[in-house]
């Protein structure tokens, strides 16, 4: 019974101090085994935007609990991909 889960963690933005917010999903055969297929999603400062993927030293990363992500299997990658860029063009963002 395979699972996928995200992880998300957040640490202060080089620029501005702001939360960054960073995400990974992983996947798990079942309840006790260990996490294969770990894939980054991406991590964005939610002040200012700005794209940092790793926090810099000595910043202190706080991990969130990971979360059961069921995949949308009705919605298409073309659809996903097409409300991604709508959502990055939004004003305030970059």
């Amino acid at each position: 019974m395979k699972k996928q889960y995200l992880h998300l963690s957040a640490y202060p933005c080089d620029d501005c101090a702001a939360p960054v917010i960073a995400g990974t999903l992983a996947v798990r055969e079942n309840e006790i085994s260990k996490e294969t297929d770990i894939r980054p999603v991406g991590a964005i400062c939610l002040a200012c935007g700005h794209r940092q993927s790793t926090a810099t030293a000595p910043a202190r990363i706080r991990h969130l609990l990971p979360i059961e992500w069921v995949p949308a299997a009705a919605i298409k990658a073309s659809e996903l991909t097409t409300a991604i860029v709508e959502a990055l063009k939004r004003p305030g963002l970059h």
